[in-house]
């Protein structure tokens, strides 16, 4: 069975951020009702078909980019190596590695390991200290000083 119109602009409006609530709004349905329609859409068996064909063509065509990607670093370390540019050569070849997931990238990281003695630090370089900490305790959920030994 064909898809309506409003059916087939849901399919659209929802490939581009997988929403089905925005996509609903998008496609013509009111806001009053777009969570539900939206819900419901996608287990309407043809508009199920149509997203999944859709997601299929985006996946399809982000492999294509890949692939394409790949062969144009590989075009340009075979042009750099005749050219005896081997260097760029290698560019080439080390950015292909990481595009296919082959060449990862470590890094050793050292520094000074210890304990110190905060009290014997001025305010300006505790002050220091926190720009550099502070953001580091909020992304790790230390969002009080829950963390801080009792002084």
């Amino acid at each position: 069975m064909a898809l309506t119109p409003k059916q087939a602009r849901f399919v659209s409006e929802y490939l581009k951020d997988q929403n089905a609530t925005q996509a609903a709004i998008r496609a013509g349905y009111s806001r009053g009702t777009a969570k539900q329609q939206g819900s419901r859409l996608l287990t309407n068996a043809d508009v199920a078909a149509a997203v999944e064909k859709g997601q299929s063509r985006v996946a399809a065509k982000a492999e294509m980019t890949v692939q394409g990607h790949l062969a144009d670093l590989k075009k340009l370390r075979d042009a750099a190596a005749k050219k005896g540019q081997y260097s760029a050569a290698i560019s080439a070849e080390v950015a292909r590695g990481k595009v296919s997931g082959y060449h990862v990238e470590h890094h050793k990281h050292s520094g000074a390991i210890g304990t110190y003695d905060l009290k014997k630090l001025s305010d300006d370089q505790l002050d220091a200290l926190e720009s550099i900490l502070g953001p580091l305790a909020h992304a790790g959920g230390d969002l009080g000083g829950e963390g801080e030994a009792g002084g």
